[in-house]
């Protein structure tokens, strides 16, 4: 039997970061009845997967277990290429323990001039993870190329965003409406692969 995602079904989105909620609900297209797991008080298990794809489904599945609900889960970062891929599974913890963002950029920048590296080739890619309780799971991946920028520009989006400026735009995603990211986002790419196998 093919697994289906019935739409006004409710899922738990397997994530205690609000910008991250607010940007999967809005992608989403209002399909589902959505709760963060913040809002559940479910912990956040430690990712301790080399992948994306692993770290996804280590949550989804956490979150469906603890939860009783289908699990939606996000995995998502940003590599540079000068950088040998990093900060990659890492990107969250580059902010430290209070997420801050603006910690974790400049740590990017700093690391390109500790290589002496011109090349500010980078990527974002995010692994969306659908888990049933005590069931099956479904796992993809989306990703988006494009170049730093430094100083971080725009207060929009969240994380690494306003140090991102996506192939082919002039704007970073900081920068950018949000309705014109989520149309070409990594998160976006995924989640047009997740339509095409549950919905």
């Amino acid at each position: 039997m093919a697994l289906k995602l019935e739409p006004g079904a409710r899922l738990v989105v397997a994530t205690h970061n609000p910008g991250k909620a607010r940007e999967l609900a809005q992608i989403l297209e209002n399909r589902f009845q959505l709760v963060a797991a913040g809002e559940l008080g479910l912990p956040e298990p430690d990712e301790t997967e080399q992948t994306f794809v692993g770290n996804a489904l280590l949550k989804a599945r956490a979150a469906a277990e603890a939860s009783g609900l289908i699990a939606l889960a996000d995995d998502s970062g940003l590599s540079v290429a000068a950088l040998e891929g990093q900060p990659g599974v890492y990107s969250a913890r580059w902010a430290g323990p209070g997420r801050d963002f603006t910690v974790a950029m400049r740590k990017v920048e700093e690391r390109l001039e500790e290589v002496e590296s011109r090349d500010l080739a980078a990527w974002f890619t995010s692994a969306l993870a659908v888990a049933w309780p005590g069931g099956p799971a479904v796992v993809v991946e989306g990703r988006v190329d494009g170049t730093l920028t430094f100083p971080p520009r725009g207060d929009r989006g969240f994380g690494y965003d306003p140090i991102f400026i996506p192939e082919g735009h002039a704007e970073t995603f900081g920068e950018m409406d949000p309705a014109a990211k989520d149309r070409m986002s990594h998160r976006a790419r995924a989640f047009e692969k997740l339509k095409a196998a549950l919905l």
